[in-house]
């Protein structure tokens, strides 16, 4: 992506006080959810540079490229700005485990039942 592109992009971006945006990454042709992460602009500016998926930890304040020890990498078909632009959708293709504990998706582990009189909504 050429730099002027890549500045357009960092325009329609609203990082929080401490420069991020939370970022949602989806597997691109079943629509899994995998996981949320924190990206700062440098992660989106090199996660639209390479195709990989670069996210910034909070917990190490640092950095972090999906799967460079692992190699459970993120390929990244697409990148969209919601409409405040204060939240991002990765489109990707997900090698192996997208969460740290060896799950296929972060949201694997809980799943809690949603009870509701709306109609067409039935508990599970």
């Amino acid at each position: 992506m050429a730099a002027d592109s890549l500045d357009d992009v960092i325009a329609r971006i609203s990082f929080n006080d401490a420069g991020l945006v939370p970022a949602i990454a989806q597997q691109w042709d079943s629509g899994e959810v995998l996981m949320m992460a924190w990206m700062d602009e440098a992660a989106v500016r090199e996660t639209l540079s390479t195709g990989r998926g670069v996210y910034f930890s909070r917990s190490r304040g640092a950095r972090w490229a999906k799967g460079e020890t692992s190699g459970h990498v993120q390929d990244v078909r697409e990148l969209r700005v919601d409409c405040d632009g204060d939240t991002l959708l990765l489109l990707v293709d997900q090698v192996g485990a997208a969460c740290h504990t060896g799950d296929r998706t972060c949201f694997d582990a809980d799943r809690f039942a949603v009870v509701s009189d709306a109609p067409g909504t039935e508990a599970s």
